[in-house]
């Protein structure tokens, strides 16, 4: 496979998780400004421009933030690359160079999420913006059923690849936001408006049944990150993702005969996340660890692409 067809599967493969990511964000947003008095509301959308990094650039517009005003960033907004219009005009745009290596369905989806935002200015109010991301959603969801269906060779790996490393760099970011940024100033953790933001986390990563499930307590700080870090059964936790990595790593190594520096890192940071104990993380400082994190995901990503001799 050329080194220029690997790159366009894998930056469609964070692209796109990006864009489900951003969707389920600004859904989660919605309905805990819904739900929240209007201080709670305005933290929570700032923190949603934070977890994008997105609130410099929000920032410039001059602004007031508000659920119209950010959810319009984050969704339609073309004038920075944080929105999910302008993830997904990357998506499309790597889908297209790439066009011959996808099933009609994955293609489809692509497209389909992309026109979505034709010639739209606005996501609307509450309910138009739930929708909007819903329908969103649908798409990205569609997408990664096709995936799953193509046959199991590098255009596939590549792809997932891409979204294993996206989807540790949205989880890291999310669960390092809340934690430092989200509470607002008066709030005791584990009042009604910190386990409101606790819920909008479960339901940013699709975990609020997983939650249920593996913890007979309510709701917990402690194992809410517990869950985001350390539980491989959950598809968007730190562990899974990092495993996820490692495994078509592997696999493109048998089938290419490219081994190196990429496939070292991710085995040791998977070696390193076996032996972590959440308690241990919390106690030693949630932040450092998480910023630590996010660097060495994007120092994997450079290593993906020298490894691969992306151009």
């Amino acid at each position: 496979m050329l080194s220029r067809t690997a790159s366009s599967l894998y930056w469609l493969g964070r692209y796109v998780e990006r864009t489900d990511f951003i969707a389920r964000l600004v859904e989660a947003t919605v309905r805990l400004d819904v739900l929240s008095p209007r201080p709670a509301g305005e933290a929570a959308w700032a923190s949603a421009l934070a977890v994008t990094e997105t609130d410099q650039a929000f920032a410039k517009t001059g602004r007031d933030i508000s659920q119209s005003s950010v959810a319009r960033f984050l969704t339609v907004d073309t004038s920075h690359p944080g929105s999910i219009v302008r993830a997904l005009d990357m998506a499309r745009n790597n889908a297209r160079a790439v066009r011959t290596a996808l099933t009609k369905e994955a293609w489809t989806a692509i497209n389909g999420a992309w026109l979505i935002f034709d010639n739209r200015s606005s996501p609307g109010g509450a309910m138009a913006t739930l929708n909007l991301v819903e329908a969103v959603k649908a798409e990205t969801r569609g997408f990664e059923g096709a995936v799953h269906r193509m046959l199991r060779n590098q255009t596939t790996w590549f792809i997932r690849l891409g979204q294993a490393i996206e989807r540790a760099d949205n989880t890291a970011r999310l669960l390092d936001v809340k934690y430092h940024i989200l509470l607002p100033k008066g709030e005791s953790v584990g009042g009604v408006v910190d386990r409101d933001q606790w819920t909008t986390i479960l339901q940013t990563v699709s975990a609020v049944t997983a939650y249920r499930w593996l913890y007979s307590e309510g709701l917990k700080p402690a194992n809410v990150i517990d869950l985001l870090i350390a539980r491989s059964e959950l598809p968007r936790s730190l562990a899974a993702s990092v495993e996820e990595a490692v495994e078509i790593l592997n696999l493109l190594a048998k089938r290419t005969g490219l081994h190196g520096e990429a496939d070292r890192m991710a085995r040791t940071r998977q070696q390193r996340l076996a032996r972590t104990k959440s308690g241990e993380v919390i106690a030693r400082g949630l932040h450092q660890y998480l910023q630590g994190f996010i660097a060495e995901n994007d120092n994997l990503h450079m290593a993906v692409g020298r490894q691969f001799k992306f151009s």
